[in-house]
């Protein structure tokens, strides 16, 4: 079985924050590893090397970790993809970091973007409307740069900001299931596509 996440003896007393650092660390693990249906309680337990009662004073049951890892996992989605449009005034060197966003986000370590992308808890209300809003948000970001630096109306940036997080998102998770290209180069080449299309429309700024 793989050692504890954060190894300490059993009974060890953590702040509360690291506590849940912890637990969530473990629950990581066992969902990416097994899916959130197969994934047990005692499982991610025993992984983050405490009792099941002290993993109930944090969270009440297996959804609500789930849920938590969510939306971490897609704060740091969009926090990655607000940084990167913050990163230069450069409209196509924009483009790249919005792609490299992506492509670091699936091969993060851990596998997070298996719980934001790839859940098999698609079909609930909640994870559906977390995973919609989180392409919304990035698409948002992506979008106000659009309507800022181009011609192109309101409703037309939202939907050219979609098409992009589409892009990027299915690119960089093909890339990684299937690699033999190094990332860079899958990075620049699916970012000079974007480029090439968004930058037919008058721009403001190149």
């Amino acid at each position: 079985m793989t050692a504890p996440s954060e190894a300490r003896p059993r009974g060890t007393r953590l702040p509360r924050v690291a506590r849940r650092r912890q637990l969530l660390a473990a629950a990581q693990q066992v969902f990416v590893e097994r899916g959130y249906h197969a994934a047990a309680m005692d499982e991610i337990a025993e992984r983050a090397g405490v009792s099941k009662p002290v993993l109930y004073q944090h969270f009440p049951g297996k959804l609500e970790l789930y849920l938590a890892l969510l939306e971490q996992h897609s704060e740091a989605l969009v926090e990655k993809q607000r940084a990167a449009l913050q990163s230069t005034d450069d409209n196509r060197q924009r483009v790249v970091a919005s792609f490299q966003a992506y492509f670091d986000f699936v091969s993060g370590e851990g596998e997070a973007f298996r719980l934001v992308f790839e859940s098999d808890l698609r079909n609930l209300p909640a994870v559906r409307e977390k995973t919609e809003e989180t392409t919304l948000r990035c698409a948002e970001l992506i979008g106000e740069v659009i309507r800022q630096d181009t011609s192109v109306s309101d409703e037309e940036a939202h939907l050219l900001s979609i098409g992009l997080v589409g892009m990027a998102e299915t690119s960089a998770r093909y890339w990684l299931s299937h690699g033999g290209i190094p990332k860079e180069a899958a990075e620049q080449l699916i970012a000079r596509l974007a480029w090439r299309g968004i930058s037919g429309w008058d721009l403001t700024r190149s």
